[in-house]
C-alpha cells in the first residue's frame, strides 16, 4: 500500500505517529503530576488533624530531618499549588496534541479520498464528513 501512496500521505503519517507518541507521553506525565498531586492532598488534609506541637520529620533523600508544623504545612501547600498548574498546563498540552492530530488526520483523509488536487477545503477539519 506505501508504494501507491504520495510521498506528502506518507510524511503526513510520520507526523500523525509522532503525534501519537508525543500524545503518550504527556498523557503519562498528567497521570504522574495527577498522582502526586493526590499525594500531596493527602498529606496536606492529613496534616491538618496534627497538633501544631507534634513532632515533625520530612523526608530529604533517604534521611529524615526535624521540622516544624508551619514549614511543613507550607511546603505541602506551595508542593499542591505547583502540582496544579502542572496538571492544568499538561491538560492544555494534552488538547493543543490532540487538535494538532485531529487536524492532520482530518488533511490525511482528504489527501487519501483524493482531495490531494486542491486545497479550499483546509479548515473543514476533521469529522466533516465522516468515511
Amino acid at each position: 500500500m506505501q508504494g501507491n501512496m504520495p510521498p506528502e500521505a506518507q510524511e503526513k503519517i510520520e507526523e500523525l505517529q509522532e503525534l501519537q507518541e508525543t500524545a503518550q507521553q504527556v498523557a503519562e506525565q498528567k497521570e504522574q503530576a495527577q498522582s502526586a498531586l493526590n499525594e500531596s492532598k493527602t498529606a496536606l488534609d492529613a496534616l491538618e488533624d496534627v497538633d501544631e506541637d507534634a513532632g515533625m520529620y520530612r523526608e530529604i533523600g533517604e534521611v529524615l530531618v526535624e521540622t516544624d508544623y508551619e514549614s511543613a504545612y507550607d511546603d505541602l501547600e506551595n508542593k499542591v499549588d505547583s502540582l496544579e498548574v502542572r496538571t492544568e498546563q499538561l491538560e492544555k498540552q494534552e488538547e493543543r496534541v490532540q487538535e494538532q492530530f485531529d487536524d492532520l488526520q482530518g488533511e490525511l483523509q482528504q489527501m487519501l479520498q483524493g482531495g490531494a488536487g486542491g486545497g479550499p477545503m483546509g479548515p473543514g477539519g476533521p469529522g466533516a464528513g465522516g468515511a
